[in-house]
């Protein structure tokens, strides 16, 4: 019965967030199942590796589904580029078992995941940013959702 209730409150939570929380939402999912799959890797766990990889590789696919490249222009073309960099070292992770290329990912994931914050931050606070201090900001620009 908990389970249910637990279930409940996430499913809530996700509908009622906004386009932002959605986002890093998404990110931190992302990395969440790129890190479960490093454990699957060194715990020599095939199967895990496969399903952890395969979430992160949903999420990725999500995001960039996502992209708005009229409205995102350079940005969106540019984060195109690092999603399907990021499928590409997940799917040879799965293939070769080399956590190698998680790792890759996860230093990406982790990367695009602190601009994220720090952008949604700003926007919360109102704070005007030229797209050389932080380029992340006018991400958001980018994304349907």
């Amino acid at each position: 019965m908990n389970n249910n209730a637990y279930q409940k409150y996430k499913n809530t939570a996700v509908t009622s967030a906004s386009k932002e929380k959605i986002l890093l939402m998404l990110y931190e999912g992302a990395i969440k199942f790129v890190k479960r799959a490093i454990k699957a890797c060194d715990d020599k766990s095939i199967a895990e590796r496969g399903l952890n990889i395969g979430r992160a590789c949903d999420i990725i696919m999500e995001l960039n589904n996502t992209l708005d490249h009229k409205v995102g222009g350079e940005i969106s073309t540019n984060l195109e580029k690092l999603y399907t960099f990021i499928t590409d070292q997940l799917t040879k992770a799965n293939i070769t078992g080399d956590p190698k290329y998680l790792h890759d990912s996860l230093k990406i994931l982790e990367t695009l995941n602190e601009a994220w914050v720090q952008a949604v931050e700003k926007l919360k606070k109102g704070e005007e940013t030229s797209p050389h201090e932080n380029q992340s900001s006018l991400v958001s620009l980018s994304a349907k959702k």
